[in-house]
């Protein structure tokens, strides 16, 4: 192409789910709704896990960490959303785009790494119990979040600077709710194959590679769980990793749901809606999840309503 006759492209317009008017305004209430809910639970976690000292254990570090990454996951994407429901415009800045699309894989990359250090925790809290309190130091701790962290950067930095140096001249309409990359490269005017591929081969080992590192953890915790004799304590032992372990099945099983595109769309892109549902579910779910329904968070989140309500009462 001759790039005398290239006009950059200074925005682009997301499709987002195309739906009837009641029905969009239906989605921004459940949208909001599920926004605020999911920031007041998330946040909850990480002031009572910060103020009870009986949750400065490693669990409850890993899990600040996540909901800190729910909470930042699901703003990367939910605002624009309402906004472009609530006011009708659906165009996006090229930069705009370019932050959207990098701090979505960015702290989803993250999340994949985090789940499997979790799985990590877990592994060595239920099969090398008597080890747990010198194996997962604080410091320890600390590395392994900053390692996720790096290796969501690394993964996601390098794809994101080659897609959006390739040149993009026309269409500019995104057949999305979000700056997805696949969509992206279609509206590139260059060759996007090594961009794809490369962007394949890294999120594929990625994903994958962490999955089998959790699913590996598992195994050895299930093969640890039947050795013990009584049902009462493979009960008890189980139930301390089976939120983590739901939460892996529907990051991942989301996540793999979407690589395996269907042929033929629907009048809304099934893509798209198990996109969107991995965007908000999985962080609105993690709270209840992990500690809504666990009695140490429970006591420790009452404690914490007892000191605020305290304060408030010696303040006035």
């Amino acid at each position: 192409m001759d790039k005398g006759n290239v006009t950059s492209v200074t925005e682009f317009i997301l499709l987002g789910i195309p739906l009837a008017y009641h029905f969009q305004i239906l989605l921004f209430v459940v949208l909001s709704l599920c926004y605020v809910i999911t920031i007041v639970g998330n946040a909850t976690i990480i002031i009572v896990s910060l103020t009870q000292t009986q949750l400065h254990t490693p669990m409850y570090f890993f899990l600040s960490n996540l909901a800190l990454l729910d909470i930042s996951f699901i703003s990367a994407i939910v605002p624009k959303v309402l906004f472009n429901l609530i006011s009708g415009s659906k165009t996006i800045s090229f930069h705009g785009c370019l932050a959207q699309s990098y701090i979505y894989f960015l702290l989803g990359t993250t999340e994949f790494l985090l789940l499997a250090v979790m799985s990590f925790d877990r592994y060595v809290a239920i099969c090398h119990p008597l080890r747990y309190g010198t194996v997962m130091k604080p410091k320890l701790c600390l590395k392994l979040i900053l390692c996720s962290w790096t290796g969501g950067f690394l993964d996601t930095i390098v794809q994101t600077i080659l897609t959006f140096r390739l040149p993009f001249c026309g269409p500019n309409v995104i057949n999305h709710y979000f700056c997805d990359v696949a969509p992206l490269l279609k509206l590139a005017c260059g060759d996007t194959y090594l961009i794809g591929m490369l962007d394949f081969i890294l999120a594929s080992s990625l994903v994958l590679g962490s999955l089998f590192f959790s699913l590996a953890s598992y195994g050895c915790i299930v093969a640890a769980i039947v050795k013990i004799s009584s049902s009462a304590g493979r009960k008890k032992t189980f139930s301390t990793c089976a939120s983590h372990l739901t939460v892996v099945f529907i990051v991942y099983g989301s996540c793999i749901f979407m690589c395996i595109r269907p042929s033929k769309n629907t009048k809304v892109d099934s893509t798209k809606i198990v996109a969107l549902l991995n965007s908000i579910m999985t962080p609105f779910l993690n709270p209840f999840i992990y500690s809504f329904r666990n009695k140490t968070f429970k006591e420790a989140l009452k404690r914490t309503m007892r000191n605020r309500n305290n304060f408030r009462n010696q303040k006035a």
